[in-house]
């Protein structure tokens, strides 16, 4: 049974279960070995929901259980056979080919085995910087889980997931102009007719993101937002108010993905260069979901006054949940909830899960 306990002032708090780290071990261990990715092209997320399930307080049953169903209904595979054996002088050769997964795995196990996984991210990630759209940005999720996880071996997978999976906009050749402002860039692409009502006959996020990068008006924003001090924070603000406002399942991979983020950040010397590459990424989304307004500070004022439910109950409504995003987006509100206090992440967490009209 998830354990739960009463604080002094009445309110309730999550407490992992006794036994949910060893079992996250055993089983991260196992499913870790499969490919980043299940037919055709979707992000397998099981390593990183389980280890969010059980900082939500799961029992060892309920995350083998989900372990269990998510491989049975995703029949994730094996990495593919290797090709060729990487070095240090060609890695980069493998940059973007899924057929390549197995070798840049094992490349990066092998940088991660010789100078330890913070130096690996450290010496590797800003080349992968530009290809942070890596399967719809599970890579970076990835990483983030393995570094939350100080787990070596999920960080030489992950490293290797996101080479594997790469996927970067054009080098900006001219455009706007820059700015320190990451909603200058989204509020310049609203009157642009390009990018609305746009058909693909894939459904994929990342075949979304990727034929966003053709079109020229979307490559004029490109490069403009500047990696200044302070924008990860900007970032997080809008990332929660495009949520708050619309519920998309885009959105909700901005308000994770601050937190993959942050968590990432103090691995890299520059993170804010990551961060000003991963808000293209979400500005592209953005033409997904219709380019809506932002709501204003009075309703924000308004919906930060409602009262959610404890984190405990939330948490719980999220492991009984069958759906990765739900455990993915009540984990990282509670945890960007502790960092900046915004009540607002409590809210989204609870609608999420159906406690919050």
């Amino acid at each position: 049974m998830d354990q739960v306990i009463e604080t002094a002032a009445g309110g309730t708090e999550i407490v992992r279960h006794p036994r949910a780290a060893a079992a996250l071990r055993r089983l991260i261990g196992d499913i870790g070995q499969r490919s980043g990715e299940f037919p055709a092209f979707l992000a397998n997320h099981v390593p990183m929901v389980l280890e969010a399930m059980g900082r939500l307080g799961a029992s060892p049953a309920r995350l083998a259980e989900y372990a269990a169903f998510y491989n049975a209904a995703h029949n994730v595979p094996f990495p593919p056979p290797p090709v060729a054996s990487l070095s240090e002088a060609d890695w980069h050769t493998a940059i973007g080919h899924r057929d390549r997964e197995t070798d840049l795995r094992d490349f990066f196990a092998d940088q991660v085995a010789r100078l330890g996984g913070a130096e690996a991210i450290r010496r590797y990630l800003p080349t992968l910087f530009p290809g942070v759209a890596a399967s719809a940005t599970h890579g970076l999720m990835r990483l983030a889980y393995a570094v939350l996880r100080r787990d070596e071996t999920e960080i030489g997978i992950s490293l290797g997931y996101w080479a594997a999976t790469w996927l970067s906009f054009p080098v900006r050749s001219g455009g706007d102009a820059p700015t320190i402002d990451p909603l200058v860039p989204v509020l310049a692409m609203r009157p642009e007719p390009s990018f609305r009502g746009i058909v693909l006959s894939s459904t994929l996020l990342w075949k979304f993101i990727e034929h966003m990068g053709t079109l020229p008006a979307f490559q004029a924003q490109l490069g403009r937002l500047q990696p200044t001090p302070g924008l990860l924070d900007q970032l997080r603000q809008l990332s929660l108010q495009l949520y708050a406002a619309t519920t998309s399942f885009e959105a909700l991979h901005a308000v994770t993905g601050c937190h993959w983020l942050r968590l990432v950040a103090p691995y890299v010397d520059e993170p804010e260069h990551l961060a000003a590459y991963w808000w293209e990424v979400v500005m592209s989304l953005y033409a997904k979901i219709g380019m809506p307004d932002l709501p204003d500070p009075a309703l924000l004022d308004q919906w930060r006054t409602l009262v959610p439910p404890s984190d405990a109950a939330i948490a719980a409504a999220a492991v009984a949940s069958e759906d990765e995003h739900d455990h993915s987006l009540v984990f990282s509100a509670l945890e960007e909830y502790r960092v900046t206090g915004d009540p607002l992440y409590r809210v989204v967490a609870a609608r999420r899960v159906g406690l919050l009209a």
